[in-house]
């Protein structure tokens, strides 16, 4: 009896720890979207950012048809949530009028690479609240010069809210080695947001975006922004399946250190795209 009392005394405090320990709560593969777009663009200023890597602000007016693809993979255990996500978007229309040489106009390029780790200090029903540290890598198919940006930041997030999927405030470093004779370090701050709001069953608005204001640099390029702010929304009805097409708008506002007047990129149309998120631990 006293061994069995002994046994039971040493097995209670592992069975506690083995309870305490982190439980996987979420392990997904979230197709945001992959499809494309139908939009009418109308570019501010486009004279002033010509020599930008800023394939918005350097485009010209016109319709195109533009490719986007945003996955992430996402895992949560106990309080923390990690995710890391993809995003690839390009449009590019070629005019080649007779007789005369072809010229190309990119209306959207990028890369972001993104690693984002967050702690739920305070975890309420419907949302959690802590600290946020993020790791990404931003840069495009094209361009002469190709964007190149590390773009370490940390700070505070709400996030897994059946609505605000994310909202945070991060400090931001950026290491931009675009220019190979000028790398630049910089500091800014940023707001961001995620969102998605079912209307109805087969309905939905999501909306993302961030506004950065930049604080210091390491030295002077003219191209280098002064702030950025971007805002997309999207309604997507639900056609067949996880088949969805609905409006959309997009739009970009920045303003660079040499330019006398902010470069603003406004583009309207229609999306077509699939959106799944996969459980992986089925």
């Amino acid at each position: 009896m006293k061994k069995s009392l002994i046994a039971l005394a040493l097995i209670a405090p592992l069975v506690a720890v083995a309870d305490e320990a982190p439980k996987e709560d979420k392990f997904n593969l979230n197709v945001r979207r992959i499809g494309l777009d139908w939009m009418k663009t109308d570019i501010k200023n486009p004279h002033e950012y010509q020599n930008s890597t800023v394939s918005a602000l350097t485009a010209s007016d016109q319709e195109s048809i533009k490719g986007v693809f945003d996955v992430a993979l996402e895992y949560g255990f106990n309080r923390f949530k990690w995710d890391n996500s993809l995003f690839m978007e390009y449009g590019k229309q070629s005019i080649q009028p007779y007789g005369d040489v072809k010229t190309t106009d990119e209306s959207a390029d990028k890369i972001l690479l993104s690693s984002d780790l967050a702690y739920a200090i305070w975890d309420f029903d419907s949302f959690k609240l802590g600290p946020i540290a993020r790791m990404q890598y931003d840069t495009e198919f094209k361009g002469n010069p190709r964007r190149n940006i590390i773009r370490p930041n940390a700070g505070f997030a709400l996030f897994d809210h059946d609505i605000f999927k994310s909202l945070y405030v991060v400090g931001v470093y950026e290491y931009d080695f675009t220019y190979s004779d000028e790398k630049v370090s910089k500091s800014a701050v940023e707001a961001g947001w995620r969102l998605e709001y079912q209307i109805r069953e087969g309905v939905k608005f999501s909306s993302d975006g961030y506004y950065r204001k930049y604080l210091s640099y390491s030295q002077y390029v003219g191209e280098d922004l002064k702030d950025d702010f971007s805002a997309v929304a999207r309604l997507d009805t639900n056609v067949w399946g996880d088949l969805t097409m609905g409006p959309y708008i997009k739009y970009r506002r920045a303003h660079s250190r040499q330019a006398e007047h902010y470069g603003a990129n406004t583009s309207v149309g229609v999306s077509f795209s699939y959106i799944h998120n996969f459980d992986l631990r089925k």
